[in-house]
């Protein structure tokens, strides 16, 4: 996991700007590239490198996962004539390479996305795991790509000739903010072609017939995901806040960590919180490792701003939620550079309450798809920065495309509450006897709510925005506030991010 800023110029500087001399104007696109990387430097703790090939400024800050000698980047090939930055994994790096040209100069999964992408969007679409990269060659030829379900964040803006890409919105200029948008997902962009989709979800109508063998196919896809997902030369540890899909996860990595390899837990909550019980129930069951965050009132408010700034969203249950994961990451960063969680599985399982209100379907299986295609602004971003705020990585095992595609084919009717009242029947009934029952059918909690977060943000409230006409206070640039709790994080939002067109980069909650 790492961070990026790219800044490719459209045409030559004596092109596009004769004068001041295309010297000058390089450098000064290098020095903003610098400056760019720079306020990305929490992303990659473990290095910062840049390079300018052919019209491209690469820059990269990386956070060492997989080839910790040999992975720096930018990464070449062997002529030196292509470069690659990369924010991600690929999973399916070591069976590329069988089916790739070479030759192969390091043990870095970033190698295959570099000789993938030159056969363009199809070679982009062989690429299993979570990215965002750019690739330049010598020759000016320039690419730009993100995976399927936008796991990985990119971001770009054109201005004045060059086009600027980076992980986060805070690297961009000011002067940058008002311009820049989102990478779109499953998307590739040359100069030459633009923006062409090379793959996306796609909806699986085939329905299993048997429930005993859906359950089985259900396990053996979330056990593979969770399998690729431990590929790391770094130790890798879960979050588990004691509900049904972390808990799965952990079950299932504490069967698959090689012998002597213990596998570190990390729970956040305050001292009362049911998400704190249930996860030492959980790691106790397990034999996990476990690690706790136990915080108070008042740490909740002294890093809420903080933590506002890190998810770059003013979206009331995101930053419910991003408090308890920014602490839970700052102490599992101490242990671990990897971490796996449970993001997805209430998309793809239909975990929400408000689910239950859908009675046809069809409508129900077209809105399951649409929340896991929305996702990338969403939980996504706010699972990418609490998590890279600390230099960690986050992987979500329950997003594998492969778990996606089976879970489109499990009758709806399977996932709706059964006899016991609980929603994600099915994937329960799957893993009997993986976990404790008192777990296994424990009713969902959001995690702002399981681990105490939530409630202080409600005592809070009048403090982050004490106007006695709040309703009609608005923050220039943001729609108008549907709470006051709202108000107060979008004061944060735009006093860290001033100018950015949120309708451009936060999706629905931006214009709801």
């Amino acid at each position: 996991m790492c961070g990026i800023a790219v800044l490719h110029e459209l045409t030559t500087t004596t092109d596009a700007n004769p004068n001041p001399t295309a010297d000058a104007k390089r450098t000064a696109i290098d020095e903003l590239g610098s400056q760019m990387l720079a306020r990305l430097e929490h992303r990659g703790p473990d290095g910062t490198d840049s390079r300018r090939v052919g019209r491209t400024w690469l820059g990269h800050t990386r956070l060492s996962i997989v080839d910790l000698a040999g992975g720096d980047q930018p990464l070449p090939d062997a002529a030196n004539q292509r470069y690659i930055v990369c924010n991600g994994e690929i999973y399916n790096h070591g069976e590329l390479r069988d089916k790739l040209d070479g030759p192969f100069l390091t043990a870095s999964d970033s190698e295959a996305a570099l000789h993938a992408s030159i056969n363009g969007p199809e070679g982009v679409a062989l690429l299993t795991g979570m990215f965002a990269f750019c690739v330049a060659d010598q020759d000016d030829g320039f690419l730009a790509a993100r995976d399927r379900l936008g796991i990985k964040p990119l971001y770009w803006a054109t201005h004045e000739g060059v086009v600027a890409f980076a992980s986060e919105l805070q690297a961009f200029d000011p002067d940058w903010r008002a311009l820049v948008e989102e990478f779109p997902p499953g998307h590739v962009w040359t100069p030459e072609g633009g923006l062409v989709r090379y793959g996306e979800i796609h909806e699986e109508t085939r329905e299993y017939a048997d429930r005993d063998t859906t359950m089985d196919v259900i396990r053996e896809a979330l056990v593979v995901g969770v399998r690729r997902r431990m590929m790391a030369d770094v130790g890798v540890g879960v979050f588990l806040s004691g509900g049904l899909d972390s808990s799965l996860v952990a079950a299932i990595m504490a069967r698959e960590a090689a012998e002597g390899q213990p596998v570190h837990s990390f729970a956040a909550g305050t001292a009362d919180s049911s998400d704190l019980v249930a996860a030492r129930v959980v790691a106790d069951h397990l034999g996990l490792v476990h690690h706790e965050r136990v915080y108070s009132a008042e740490d909740v408010v002294e890093v809420l701003p903080t933590v506002v700034a890190s998810i770059e969203s003013f979206e009331p249950s995101l930053v419910r939620s991003a408090v308890p994961n920014y602490l839970l990451a700052e102490l599992a960063a101490q242990h671990v550079k990897v971490v796996l969680t449970g993001e997805g599985a209430d998309e793809l399982f239909a975990g929400y309450d408000h689910l239950r209100d859908i009675a046809d379907s069809d409508e129900l299986r077209a809105e399951l798809i649409r929340s896991v295609e929305g996702l990338h602004n969403l939980n996504l971003q706010r699972c990418d920065r609490v998590t890279m705020a600390h230099g960690l990585e986050a992987r979500v095992p329950f997003l594998d495309l492969d778990l996606i595609a089976v879970a489109q084919r499990v009758p709806i009717a399977w996932k709706l509450p059964g006899e016991e009242g609980q929603e994600k029947a099915i994937l329960r009934h799957a893993f009997a006897g993986w976990i404790p029952d008192e777990i296994l059918w424990r009713v969902k909690e959001q995690f702002g709510d399981g681990s105490g977060t939530a409630a202080v943000m409600a005592e809070r409230a009048r403090d982050l925005a004490p106007d006695a006409d709040w309703e009609q206070v608005s923050v220039p640039g943001l729609p108008r506030a549907r709470s006051r709790e709202e108000l107060g994080y979008q004061r944060v939002f735009a006093a860290h991010l001033d100018g950015v067109r949120s309708d451009r980069v936060l999706g629905r909650f931006a214009t709801a």
